[in-house]
This record gives structure tokens, C-alpha cells and sequence, in this order.
């Protein structure tokens, strides 16, 4: 019976074929210009400030209130996408949930390539596929509640930017297909940059605000379809898809 109901909706709603599919552009955002070395270099500085704080500014030098004057005490971590005290769209936005088709099992301590890593705010971590070859066909999938906040933004770090070494060395996606509750949407062409890259949609999520009741979990999955071939691994990394909307302020 099953079998018939889905032939009878393939008949009523036909799949779009990736000929069919429109094609969409990214917008160059911000340019992850990061490193293991800057991460160093960042938390001696914010150790040296730390303690020029703590010793009190009558106490210092005229060096030490030079430094002082231009020290910036942060409790935003140096690889974190929105900084601490950001009232982001995430402060009203959560539980969704990720899963990948594959990831690549880690070689490395306390290195993985899991699907959270792709939403974790993170410019450090990465998800990897991990099939053989380049991951065309292999996705990543958001599931969101039916309360979640529309998104009208999606915005993707491509490749694995936490260095300029590891994103040459890796594959990055030259092209993703988008499925909003499964059905083929859109083509998303990616440059091979390490900027951000922002795609503005129509509102995407329940469009009624009024009642929840009996709405079921919606979905967007990203598939990867070309990539640019890495330097030295086919295998195919995504730092990090997230989003931007309404519905929270």
C-alpha cells in the first residue's frame, strides 16, 4: 500500500530534475583570515592583558600603560563566530538537530570530523565526509522543530578554514544541493574562497506563528554535487553551515 501512496504523490508532485533547479549565488562575507599560530599569539596576548589588569594601572609603567591602553580582555574565544554578549538570532533560535551521511573517522587526539562540527560557531572545527573519493551524494541535514525561527539567511564556510594549509590541502564543495523537506529546491554554487558566504532565501519554517499544535519537524539538507579538488586529500570538508531570520526579536 505504501509503495502506491508514494507513487501516486511522485505522480501529483513530480521531482525536479537538476536541470530544472534554480541556481543560486553567495554574497562574500567575512574573510577568515586565521591560524593555530594566531591562536597562540591570541591568548598570550589576552594572558599579558590579564595580568596588566590585575596588577592595576597605577602600578604600571609608562610601557605597561601603553600596552594596557591598547588591550582588548575578551571572553570571546578566538575561533568563536559571534562574540560574548551578541544578540544574535541564535539567542532565540535552538533545538535542532544535525546529522551527516558520513563523516571521516579521525586519525589525530582530539580531532574529529563529526556532523555537530558544521554548527558548532566554530571557524576551527570542520566536518569531513567520509566515503572514498571526493563525497558527491554525501549530505548534511537540519532538523528543526516546528517552533524553530524562519530562516532567511543561510551562510557557509567552505572547506576546512581553520588554516590556510588545511583548506588547500582539503577538498572544499564547489556546489551544494539544497532539499527543504526533502524535495530538491535550489543549487547553491559556492566560490573556492574562505569567506563566508551568505545566501539570502524567501522565509524558510512554518510561516504560521499563531498555533504549533500537531506541525510536524521541518528539514533543509545540503548534498555535496562538484567540489575543488584539495591539494592533497580528496577528502571534502565543510567548517560550517548556519543561519540568520526572523521571528526572535
Amino acid at each position: 500500500m505504501k509503495y502506491f501512496i508514494a507513487l501516486f504523490v511522485m505522480f501529483l508532485f513530480p521531482q525536479k530534475t537538476v536541470k530544472d533547479l534554480p541556481i543560486w549565488t553567495p554574497k562574500q562575507g567575512y574573510f577568515v583570515d586565521k591560524s593555530l599560530k594566531g591562536e597562540k599569539e591570541y591568548i598570550k596576548e589576552q594572558k599579558a592583558c590579564e595580568q596588566l589588569h590585575e596588577k592595576g594601572y597605577r602600578n604600571l609603567s609608562d610601557e605597561e600603560k601603553e600596552i594596557y591602553d591598547n588591550c582588548e580582555v575578551t571572553e570571546t574565544g578566538y575561533w568563536d563566530i559571534f562574540s560574548v554578549g551578541d544578540c544574535s538570532w541564535y539567542c532565540g533560535a535552538g533545538g535542532d538537530t544535525i546529522s551527516a551521511s558520513s563523516f571521516l573517522k579521525s586519525n589525530y587526539k582530539n580531532i574529529d570530523y563529526v556532523a555537530r562540527n558544521a554548527y558548532d560557531l566554530s571557524y576551527k572545527t570542520a566536518w569531513v565526509e567520509g566515503v572514498e573519493g571526493y563525497g558527491i551524494g554525501e549530505s548534511l541535514k537540519y532538523t528543526f522543530p516546528a517552533t524553530h525561527p524562519r530562516i532567511t539567511s543561510i551562510i557557509i564556510l567552505n572547506g576546512y578554514v581553520k588554516s590556510e594549509k588545511a583548506w588547500r590541502e582539503n577538498s572544499r564543495v564547489k556546489q551544494l544541493k539544497l532539499y527543504i523537506d526533502g524535495i530538491p529546491t535550489a543549487l547553491l554554487n559556492l566560490e573556492d574562497t574562505r569567506n563566508e558566504q551568505i545566501f539570502t532565501v524567501e522565509p524558510i519554517g512554518n510561516s504560521d506563528r499563531s498555533s504549533f499544535e500537531g506541525k510536524p519537524w521541518w528539514t533543509l539538507k545540503f548534498e555535496i554535487t562538484e567540489v575543488y579538488k584539495g591539494e592533497k586529500y580528496s577528502d571534502t570538508a565543510i567548517t560550517e553551515i548556519y543561519f540568520d531570520g526572523i521571528d526572535v526579536h
